[in-house]
């Protein structure tokens, strides 16, 4: 008999207590597209943290942040024969998660729309143009330190919400433009856009020690 998707918890969070059956994802997504909640189980296994890390940055509450992932995997699993076989699952997930953030937080989403506007505080180059060139080195040298692991965090975790949740699915979770701009539904050039200030706060706060590359005697 297939669980019931039309309301409840699925009985992955139940079960006899038994490990799932190594697959691999695309399979364990087929098996639970079909009605199999050993199969689903194993991909909240997957991407359980992951999600959760997603809304705790955003939300900065982690009970907020757990309801947001268990409520992102419950509607996952009931819309999962939906899913679209060539698409990404996590990119999904995340989607679910952050309209949920969105709904916990209701001026979120026009923050960040507002981002694309032009304020004329750039005074430098085109985040669009001119950012992309070292793009690579900057985020590497932001979020890679490991001697300067723990300031990064805070210094992310004090950015407004907008930047907040870019920079998340940006540099920690190591998404696309593409991806993000998919998973906030915002369009591309305002994401690259609030990613550039974004990063640029997190040079500011952090300040000499990220361009010392955070060297020590």
């Amino acid at each position: 008999m297939k669980p019931d998707r039309s309301g409840g918890s699925p009985i992955w969070q139940g079960g006899d207590g038994d490990e799932p059956e190594p697959l691999d994802e695309r399979e364990l997504i087929a098996r639970a597209r079909a009605g199999d909640a050993r199969a689903f189980e194993g991909l909240v296994n997957m991407h359980a943290q992951a999600v959760y890390n997603v809304a705790l940055r955003v939300l900065r509450d982690p009970v907020e942040a757990e309801d947001v992932a268990q409520e992102a995997f419950v509607r996952a699993w009931r819309a999962l024969p939906r899913f679209r076989a060539d698409a990404r699952l996590s990119t999904w997930l995340y989607r679910i998660a952050t309209n949920l953030c969105y709904d916990r937080l209701p001026r979120l989403r026009s923050q960040l729309l507002a981002l694309g506007e032009v304020d004329g505080d750039s005074g430098g180059p085109d985040p669009l143009v001119d950012e992309t060139a070292d793009e690579a080195q900057d985020a590497e040298e932001i979020m890679l330190a490991a001697e300067l692991r723990g300031r990064i965090h805070a210094a992310v975790d004090a950015l407004p919400e907008s930047y907040r949740i870019l920079i998340t699915l940006r540099h920690v979770e190591d998404l696309s433009y593409a991806e993000v701009a998919a998973i906030t539904g915002l369009p591309l050039g305002t994401v690259k856009i609030g990613i550039f200030r974004a990063r640029r706060l997190l040079r500011q706060a952090l300040g000499a020690e990220v361009a010392d590359g955070g060297a020590t005697a």
